[in-house]
Formats: structure tokens, sequence, C-alpha cells
């Protein structure tokens, strides 16, 4: 069972590993694109019939880049498509989601604080949330195909806010901003998948049996592409920040979430405008900061110091009732406890790391596996071993878990 268990932690991280390179190349390629198109010179008579050109020079070598705006004459000989980097950052992103969050629901997902909810219907429901983000959205753009594209993204920010909201009254604060990128993302993939790539394919068929293509389908895939260039820095954001509690951890989380929507929009108009040769628009700047120190004064305003007591059930019944019990209780409390508190006593504290609070029974039991991995089968916590936890102490770890897998008490 435990050598399972370490197997499933290096699963995790080579799925997180993948899920980052493929981000890498999704997010790279996507932003290099916007900028280029944004960048184009489009007030030359090309001989070529492209819509506008570029010179850039990188890595020792001059690049001459032109952009049709619907379509060369012809089909050429050899066209990279960029889609997989988009597909595997989703499948990976899921993997991700199911790994953690799923097989770990009892732990990560649920938080009977917010909402009793069995693992099964917490995982329907987050399912489901991921499915409707996209009919949402894409019901939306159809809407506004002819309207301001302005009033297309503030309704798309009002869904967002709205999920924001209703993330944080079904899951634990954790999984709610994990949940609000995953939907976010799933809405970009969605984009690729089902908007941008067959609108593509439509104008290759086109091009490969001599017909002129319809520029609907390519002005179409570029408001799309557009949207997701605008959302991919909140999604970075609520990414990382389920290793933040002063984020994810406070009363006004959904809040916190809603202002990172209105960060990215800023930060990314600041870098589309100067693609665009269109300015500097410091202001944008500017505003990002003041945005930036709200959500910072609205974390420490309501941070929740002192979690709710989570109730002995399931795997966590099981631990606490596992021979050897109490003497981790005493390791955990003397070795952990001055950190992993409500109120930390270890200097230069002011909450728990990542928001775990070892201080009672319960709390302890709760996070058995968090304590065998990181002070039992590796000796990452205490970090440096500031409170010099004996080798002794971590075997009575390894012993209590390994009893509580077995079925609790020894004979």
């Amino acid at each position: 069972m435990y050598d399972w268990m370490v197997l499933g932690e290096w699963l995790e991280l080579a799925v997180r590993w993948l899920h980052v390179v493929t981000a890498i190349a999704w997010i790279g390629s996507s932003f290099y694109f916007i900028a280029l198109d944004l960048g184009l010179h489009r007030d030359r008579n090309l001989a070529s019939g492209a819509d506008g050109e570029e010179w850039q020079v990188h890595g020792g070598g001059f690049y001459h880049i032109q952009k049709y705006l619907v379509a060369p004459a012809q089909m050429p000989d050899h066209l990279v498509w960029f889609k997989w980097e988009s597909y595997m950052t989703w499948l990976s992103g899921f993997a991700m989601l199911a790994l953690v969050y799923y097989l770990g629901a009892e732990f990560y997902l649920i938080d009977p604080a917010v909402l009793e909810l069995s693992q099964v219907q917490a995982i329907a429901l987050s399912m489901a949330s991921l499915a409707f983000g996209w009919v949402a959205y894409n019901t939306l753009c159809k809407g506004f195909v002819n309207a301001n594209q302005t009033a297309l993204m503030a309704a798309l920010f009002v869904v967002l806010v709205g999920m924001a909201w209703f993330y944080t009254q079904v899951f634990s604060g954790r999984a709610a901003m994990l949940h609000l990128g995953a939907f976010t993302a799933s809405i970009m993939t969605a984009n690729v998948f089902f908007i941008i790539m067959p609108n593509q394919r439509v104008v290759v068929a086109d091009l490969i049996a001599g017909r002129a293509p319809d520029p609907k389908y390519g002005k179409i895939a570029k408001q799309r592409s557009t949207h997701n260039n605008y959302l991919t820095l909140p999604v970075v954001f609520l990414m990382l920040s389920n290793h933040y509690p002063l984020v994810f951890a406070t009363k006004y989380n959904w809040v916190i979430a809603s202002l990172v929507f209105l960060m990215g929009v800023t930060i990314r108009h600041w870098f589309n405008s100067r693609h665009a040769r269109k300015g500097n628009p410091h202001w944008t700047l500017g505003l990002t900061v003041v945005l930036f120190l709200l959500t910072a004064w609205l974390s420490t305003a309501a941070l929740r110091t002192q979690p709710q007591e989570a109730a002995l059930d399931g795997a966590a019944l099981r631990y606490a009732s596992a021979q050897g019990f109490d003497d981790v209780v005493g390791i955990v409390q003397g070795r952990c406890s001055m950190c992993h508190a409500a109120e930390p006593s270890w200097d230069g504290l002011a909450w728990p790391p990542k928001g775990i609070v070892l201080e009672t029974p319960a709390q302890i039991a709760h996070e058995a596996r968090r304590i065998y991995l990181q002070a039992g089968i590796t000796h990452a916590m205490p970090p440096a071993n500031l409170s010099f936890m004996e080798s002794e102490e971590r075997e009575a770890i390894i012993l209590w878990f390994q009893r509580a897998g077995e079925g609790g008490q020894d004979s």
C-alpha cells in the first residue's frame, strides 16, 4: 500500500510537470502570435498579397513573417498547426484535478463547514460546472456576435464573478479557487477545440478545393483567441493560489478572484497596446497595483486564522483509532504545532503555513497523509528540522500510519 502511495506522489509530480511544460508552450505561442498580429505593418502593398508583415530578430538570425488576412492563394506544402499545446495543457490539468481533488475529495475538495457533500456529489458537481462554463460562454459569444466586444467581455466577467461566488459556496476555499481556474481554462481549450481549429479546417478545405475562403471564419477564430489572451494570466494566478492561504482561506476569496480577472485585463492591455504601437498606457499598470493592494487588504481583513474543526469520519476516524495515534499527537504537537497553529508562536509567522493547523487530535488525524509523507517518509518537515524531530519519532509516524492502513488497532 505504502509503495503505491509513494508511487502516487511521483505520478502526481510527473503529471504536474507535464502540465507546467505544456502550459508554458501554449501560453508562449499564444502570447507570441497575439503580439505578432498586433505588431504587423499593414501599410505596405505586399506583392504576396499578405495583409501585413514583420521583421524580427532572435537567436542570431532574422525572420521575415507575413500574415494573410484570410488565406494565401493556394495551400502551402508544409503547414504547422498549433493545437496540441492547448489540448495537452487541459488534459494534464484535468489529470491533476482527478489525482488531487477527486481521489483526495475527502481532504481537498469537500469542506463540511461549507456544504455537506458526498465524494460522488462533489466530483459530479465539479465536472458539471466545467461543462456549464463552455455552454454559458459560447452562448454569450453567439448572442453578442454583432455587439460591442467590450459588452461581451463585461458579460463574461459577470459569469466569472458568479462562478467565483458559487464555488466558494460548495467547495473548500482551496478547491474553489482551483476550480475557477479550471473553469476558465476549460473555456480556453474549448475555444481551440470547438471554434478555432474547426474554422481553420474549413479555410484549409476551401483552399484545397480551389474555393475562396469566407473571411468570417478567421474573424471568429481571432475573437476567441483574443479572449484566451485576456484570460490567461488570471488562470495562472488561480492555479498558483492553492499554495497561498492568504488567497483562498479568506472570507472574501471570491472577491479576490474577481479582482484578479480585472488585473489580467489591465496587464494584457498594457502589453497589447505596446505591441500594437499605440503608446504606453501606464495608467493600466497603476490600476493593476491598486487592484493588487486591494486584494492584499481583503486577504488580511478576514483571514480564517481558526479553521473549522474537521469532522472525524472516514479515513480521519481510522487514523485517530489506530494504535500509536496518541504518541503521534504528542510528536506533532511538540514538533509542528508551534508553526501549524491558528496563532503560530514561531517568530515571523502570522498564519499557519499552507493554512494547515495541527493543534488538536482531530486536525492531526485529518492531515494524516500529509504528516506521513512530509515528516515520516521524507524529512521535508519540519523545515531544516528546526524543531529537532528525532528519527525514532519519524518511525513512530510511519508505523502509526501503516497500522491505520491495515485496519486500525493491533491485536
